[in-house]
């Protein structure tokens, strides 16, 4: 569902109010966050009960909000704060899942000295 992989995945770290649609988290993008919601970047909102996510991002033509409910768990966030924060691909992807995010890391590849 993400456009790329280079895209940057930004998540609002405190709850908002989940009756917000897509021009009022484009907003929310850009007086609470400081950030161009037609920029390309993909934002994610919280619920207050921890169990609901939207995805809000410009495809070039026209805001994509995705909404997604956890049936039996909860989604691991991080802390509550005023702000935002970033997460790689791989992360977002073990969010949305359900998954501790917290616990995948990016490999890190050695640049080769040479070609072979």
């Amino acid at each position: 569902m993400i456009p790329s992989d280079r895209v940057r995945i930004l998540v609002a770290t405190k709850p908002v109010d989940f009756r917000k649609g897509h021009d009022g988290l484009a907003a929310l993008v850009q007086s609470a966050l400081k950030e161009d919601p037609f920029a390309g970047a993909v934002f994610v909102f919280r619920s207050k009960r921890a169990d609901r996510l939207k995805i809000l991002f410009w495809d070039g033509t026209g805001l994509v909000m995705a909404y997604k409910r956890l049936e039996e768990a909860t989604f691991t966030w991080p802390p509550v704060t005023d702000g935002v924060m970033s997460l790689n691909r791989a992360q977002f992807e073990a969010l949305f899942a359900g998954l501790d995010w917290r616990r995948v890391k990016a490999l890190e590849a050695r640049r080769p000295a040479a070609a072979e």
